[in-house]
């Protein structure tokens, strides 16, 4: 029996569900089926907000992606000098490496999904255009982009060893890549 009810945050719903399953079985394990069950939501919701899985992949995605570029606006939008910022990159870099395991996950699962299919390259090339926007504002294009590597790589290698390296070792990688002869256009 309907009750004329309406649901806005079922989308949301849909979307917070599909990340959640992708971080504990990864996209081999997303089906309409498990993210309804999942979201509390009817199957028909699924096909009614999203024309089809790919649809849904992609949203979640960028959903996810947005939420780690607000993440580096949160830790690079204050610093007043090259200094702050390097502490603010080194900062970031433990916040990453140190936090959920969820987000982990979906940084791998959506790197795979870019390796193999063309439109999730199209969204990680975004993803990165936009996290080099607050970068770009205290190093130059170049740098910015080495911090980038940087920033991933010593967030995978911190998140996984058994000893990560300590914030000292994180600064100076940070230092050695932005101490340059070039300025901040």
């Amino acid at each position: 029996m309907a009750t004329g009810h309406t649901d806005p945050q079922r989308r949301e719903r849909i979307i917070a569900a599909t990340l959640d399953l992708i971080a504990d079985e990864g996209v081999a394990g997303v089906s309409h089926r498990k993210i309804a069950a999942r979201a509390h939501v009817p199957l028909g919701s699924m096909t009614y907000h999203f024309r089809g899985i790919d649809d849904l992949l992609r949203e979640a995605f960028r959903h996810f992606t947005d939420h780690i570029v607000a993440l580096f606006d949160a830790h690079l939008a204050a610093p007043a000098d090259r200094d702050q910022a390097r502490t603010a990159v080194a900062d970031l870099i433990h916040a990453l490496s140190g936090g959920s395991r969820r987000d982990l996950v979906l940084t791998q699962e959506l790197y795979t999904l870019a390796a193999r299919r063309p439109a999730y390259r199209a969204l990680t090339r975004e993803w990165t255009a936009r996290s080099r926007v607050q970068l770009e504002k205290h190093f130059d294009p170049a740098t910015a982009r080495q911090l980038d590597a940087l920033i991933e790589g010593l967030t995978l290698h911190r998140a996984l060893a058994q000893e990560p390296q300590d914030r000292a070792f994180t600064l100076e990688a940070v230092t050695r890549i932005t101490t340059t002869g070039r300025r901040a256009h």
